[in-house]
């Protein structure tokens, strides 16, 4: 799969633990940055990850800030991004089988989560159920055709 990460200084070290995991699972990571943990705005990666997500050009994005808010909010700001915050594994698998999330926003304080990586892995590996969740989904993605 290819997958488009980005973090804050905040996230920044995290963002390199996740990339690499991601990689040895033999998928293709775009690092759309921050290179280094000085400080830097979270809007700045969470857009550039969310259009590359919106664009095709990765089927998932992750972006990690201090709480992970800040990032799953400047995301939601692209159309036909469906960015969740998730703070445990359960959270992973239930946005992914149901909303057909397609950003993973994390907390770098998730990162002394023991199950991070499991989250993190869950939310690449559990499909969308569809059915009625795609019912919703698309009225989400015809108020954004409307609205733009």
């Amino acid at each position: 799969m290819k997958i488009a990460i980005g973090a804050d200084h905040r996230g920044y070290e995290l963002k390199g633990r996740i990339k690499k995991v991601l990689q040895e699972e033999g998928h293709s990571v775009t690092d759309l940055g921050t290179d280094s943990p000085d400080s830097a705005d979270y809007p700045d990666f969470a857009i550039p990850v969310a259009e590359m997500v919106a664009a095709g050009e990765v089927q998932r994005g992750i972006l990690i800030c201090g709480s992970g808010i800040g990032m799953s909010i400047a995301a939601n700001k692209v159309a036909g991004v469906r960015a969740a915050l998730c703070r445990s594994v359960e959270d992973a698998e239930m946005t992914r089988c149901h909303n057909d999330s397609n950003v993973l926003a994390l907390s770098e304080q998730s990162g002394d989560n023991p199950r991070i990586m499991e989250l993190v892995l869950t939310w690449i590996n559990t499909p969308f159920e569809g059915g009625r969740h795609l019912r919703r989904i698309n009225k989400i993605a015809d108020y954004e055709a409307s609205h733009s």
